[in-house]
């Protein structure tokens, strides 16, 4: 179950249908998106802070949150930039941003409905600046990409571990995952 981000990346373009097309658009208002990665990264932690839980985990170390309104404003641009056309640096750094959400305790709760807070707030800044409802699609779908690799890294590190503390096989540990998922019906 070793993921390689490259081929997830991959995978998650044609899955998504994250285009050339898209690509291409989000490049074209890369710095749009410049000009308000910012106020993005406030409406998101301000999001993320009503919840208790989220607050303590952004708070619990000094200097944090200052990191992760950094980190937030880069990953923001490099939505639109690709940083490598979407290529291995931009899969390799996605999976270990995925890695952090984990190592740090954010939970997938948390996770999706921050993600649907960044699409619709980027929503309501197209509208005001005028701009195409095709940008917020393609935004859309490279979210859509960049929380498939969180979401998979939950997956992956859990799997791992599980493993390697029972000795299970990953084809013991796939069954057993079906048969629990069956007798919750």
């Amino acid at each position: 179950m070793s993921l390689d981000p490259h081929v997830f990346m991959k995978t998650m373009e044609t899955r998504i249908g994250f285009t050339s097309d898209d690509k291409a658009l989000l490049k074209a208002n890369a710095a749009w998106g410049s000009t308000i990665a910012l106020q993005m990264a406030e409406v998101f932690y301000a999001y993320l802070a009503r919840d208790k839980e989220m607050n303590d985990i952004l708070n619990a170390k000094e200097g944090r949150m200052h990191r992760l309104n950094e980190t937030f404003i880069e990953w923001f641009g490099e939505m639109f930039t690709g940083m490598d056309d979407w290529g291995s640096a931009y899969a390799n750094r996605r999976w270990r941003i995925g890695l952090v959400h984990v190592q740090i305790g954010i939970g997938p709760q948390h996770v999706v409905p921050a993600m649907a807070t960044v699409v619709n707030e980027v929503g309501k800044q197209l509208k005001a600046a005028g701009l195409s409802e095709d940008l917020r699609d393609s935004l859309g779908r490279i979210c859509m990409i960049d929380l498939a690799f969180i979401e998979q890294a939950y997956v992956e590190v859990s799997s791992q571990a599980v493993m390697r503390e029972t000795g299970w096989t990953e084809g013991l540990f796939k069954r057993m995952i079906s048969t629990g998922a069956a007798s919750l019906k």
